[in-house]
């Protein structure tokens, strides 16, 4: 690795947005820790990069701590520091009426999107005030839902 090579941890790494901006980002000389629920699609992704040399792929439910906290340790032990957090994972539930759906729909949705979101940005916080030089970015990314609701999409 070269020493100007920044870090970044991009979750939700197998598809969309995730697997494009992991791509740009090796693109633009960055090295990238890919995170995901599924290792086949982080390997495509991996095979889909420009420099495979500078990706790792570490599959990671961002809903559980222990496997957030194993993540950042990983890139930690790897690479020594953490510049870029792009906190991208999202999961949806089915378009149904928000009386059919259940609570474990309900429960994915936010475990992934919102206490995933706040446990990467917790450890990449932790990480880039301790390292030196210190400091980092975090990019949380969000579906348009936030801003423009949609029918059967209450979660």
């Amino acid at each position: 690795m070269p020493e100007t090579s920044k870090i970044a941890i991009v979750t939700g790494a197998g598809s969309g947005i995730g697997r494009a901006t992991s791509q740009a980002l090796v693109d633009d000389g960055w090295t990238v820790a890919l995170a995901g629920r599924r290792a086949d699609a982080l390997d495509e992704t991996v095979s889909m990069c420009s420099a495979p040399d500078r990706v790792l792929a570490v599959p990671t439910d961002v809903s559980d701590p222990d496997q957030v906290a194993a993540l950042f340790k990983k890139v930690t032990d790897t690479y020594g520091r953490l510049d870029l957090l792009f906190n991208n994972a999202g999961a949806n539930a089915p378009g149904i009426l928000l009386e059919d759906l259940s609570y474990e729909q309900w429960k994915t949705v936010v475990d992934v999107n919102l206490t995933g979101s706040f446990l990467c940005l917790q450890a990449a916080f932790r990480v880039m005030k301790n390292q030196d030089p210190q400091g980092g970015r975090i990019i949380n990314n969000g579906s348009i839902s936030g801003q423009v609701p949609r029918a059967k999409s209450l979660a």
